[in-house]
């Protein structure tokens, strides 16, 4: 398929209990979803190598990005109404998920991102897993809310990365989690409610 065609057959209504099977899926051209409304979809194992634009867009069903490799990706402002699986994804350029609302699960375990990394403004309604992800570049969760907990056991943050007014409600799980050389401490968020386990 093409990056235009997986656009339009993206378009079609969602119903639930359905996604669109792409898994596996190369496109070497920018797939262009910026401000549409979509249906759900399964990109587990996805090559996009020319990268993923898709602010503003809105994913109404299941959105599966397990195991995806992408030159760059924007979801900023995106809004995924069901859960949004990027577990295992390497992202080789400017990653931005800057003003995104989850509001099913937001997955994100051993996600790599080489590059930049833009979290703030986020928020996540459900369960937030950034367990054993990895943060090469410039990293900001700058006014993320998580609603529903943070996991980030074994978590990798440059030094440099900006949690301010980063706000947990419910566990923040930091075992094994490191900002630098330091471990990651619930001190270095803006807010942290509820228990925090090291």
């Amino acid at each position: 398929m093409q990056a235009a065609q997986v656009r339009d057959a993206l378009q079609r209504p969602w119903k639930h209990g359905e996604a669109l099977e792409l898994a596996g899926l190369t496109l070497t051209e920018p797939l262009d979803l910026r401000g549409l409304t979509l249906c759900g979809v399964d990109f587990t194992g996805a090559r996009f190598e020319s990268g993923v634009l898709a602010a503003g867009a809105v994913f109404e069903g299941l959105s599966w990005f397990t195991g995806a490799s992408f030159a760059s990706a924007d979801f900023s402002g995106a809004l995924f109404t069901n859960d949004a699986r990027f577990d295992r994804v390497r992202i080789d350029g400017p990653a931005r998920f800057d003003h995104a609302e989850f509001r099913g699960t937001a997955g994100f375990r051993a996600a790599r991102f080489t590059q930049s990394a833009d979290l703030s403004a986020a928020i996540c309604y459900g369960n937030a897993d950034l367990a054993e992800a990895r943060f090469d570049g410039p990293t900001t969760l700058v006014g993320t809310e998580f609603l529903g907990g943070l996991w980030a056991q074994d978590t990798l943050l440059p030094a440099d990365a900006d949690l301010s007014g980063t706000e947990v409600h419910g566990r923040l799980w930091l075992r094994g989690a490191r900002i630098g050389n330091a471990k990651l401490s619930d001190r270095a968020f803006g807010m942290a409610f509820g228990y925090t386990f090291y």
